[in-house]
């Protein structure tokens, strides 16, 4: 089971840190990946990192603003975003899988319910 947590309303131009962590799994085994759901949109992948650490992978609107990290000792993943937009708005997911890619949610076994992130103008 994967518990997001972090969400909540933030001014446009802020900083939010969600988390991913890992209940009954251990997400060091697996790739994580973050994917949002905005309004009106379709799901998209907005970061991953792949079970070693070592590779990370962002989407375009994400590189610059967003970071993700492991934190291995607590069995939790982390998205730092920054510089936050209303377009950001949404609810963000998490999910582990064997790849971490973001063109699909296909390779992802485990996902959480999501934590929503509101950025007021």
């Amino acid at each position: 089971q994967l518990v997001e947590t972090g969400g909540g309303l933030v001014q446009s131009g802020g900083s939010r840190r969600i988390s991913c962590t890992g209940s009954g799994i251990r997400l060091e085994q697996y790739s994580i990946a973050w994917f949002r759901q905005s309004p009106g949109a379709d799901e998209e992948g907005v970061a991953c990192i792949d079970a070693s650490g070592s590779f990370t992978k962002y989407r375009n609107f994400a590189k610059g603003r967003f970071t993700i990290s492991r934190d291995r000792a607590e069995n939790t993943v982390h998205l730092q975003m920054n510089n936050l937009q209303p377009d950001d708005t949404g609810t963000y997911s998490c999910a582990a899988g064997g790849i971490c890619q973001l063109a699909g949610d296909g390779d992802y076994n485990y996902w959480g319910r999501g934590t929503q992130v509101t950025v007021s103008s």
